[in-house]
């Protein structure tokens, strides 16, 4: 029923089918950890009546404060880092929402989604602000684009499991972003001229793990779908 809250176990089972069958209370301690802390925070919010759109909505503007704040002088990037995981944590509390309350839905899928790339496009808008290369900058996000977007056709073509788990997923760019904008913020204080090149850095990590995650995808979903026939 709409709006009745799971408890964790009824949760799991729930997260399990809307993730190609793997299960978190599975996952290693890190994972399982986050994907509980998501979970409380999640049942919380729908006891308070809060909707999944809502936390969306919330994380959205979050990502749109990094670039606004990355380029204040000094801490700049430091305090963007600080929003890129305000906003992963509204990423997996919305989802945790939906599924915590019973309400998720395909029209919920699509605007999660569409955040995701919002976010993603504004955390490298920061990287560029800092003084990440604009063609890096642009490589990063065209990867990480076709990455989505290659998922979503195979899914479309026939491939009924999740897909390879690669280097180039979501919570590795998560994870590339914070720690690059927070390496070069800290780099800055020690000497202003490393900061470009330290966001330049990470933006390379970003492209050349998007690629190689790329490569594995392409060949899991080649992979799957020959053996479906």
């Amino acid at each position: 029923m709409v709006g009745t809250s799971l408890n964790w176990d009824e949760y799991a089972t729930a997260w399990a089918r809307l993730h190609g069958g793997f299960d978190p209370r599975a996952a290693a301690p890190v994972v399982r950890a986050w994907l509980r802390f998501a979970y409380h925070v999640g049942y919380v919010l729908g006891r308070l009546r809060v909707t999944p759109t809502a936390v969306t909505v919330a994380g959205v503007l979050l990502c749109l404060c990094v670039p606004l704040f990355a380029v204040r002088p000094v801490s700049g990037p430091v305090l963007a880092a600080l929003f890129v995981l305000a906003a992963s944590v509204a990423d997996s509390v919305d989802g945790a929402v939906a599924v915590a309350t019973n309400r998720t839905t395909r029209l919920g899928y699509v605007y999660d989604s569409v955040a995701d790339r919002l976010g993603e496009a504004a955390w490298l808008t920061a990287f560029w602000l800092v003084g990440a290369p604009g063609a890096l900058v642009a490589a990063a996000g065209g990867l990480s684009w076709l990455h989505e977007y290659v998922r979503a056709r195979s899914v479309s073509a026939g491939m009924r499991e999740i897909g390879a788990v690669t280097v180039g997923e979501r919570p590795t760019r998560v994870c590339v972003a914070l720690v690059g904008l927070l390496l070069s913020g800290l780099a800055g204080l020690i000497d202003p001229d490393l900061t470009a090149g330290t966001i330049t850095m990470a933006t390379a990590v970003w492209v050349l793990l998007a690629g190689f995650g790329l490569g594995q995808l392409l060949a899991a979903v080649r992979r799957a779908l020959i053996e479906a026939g």
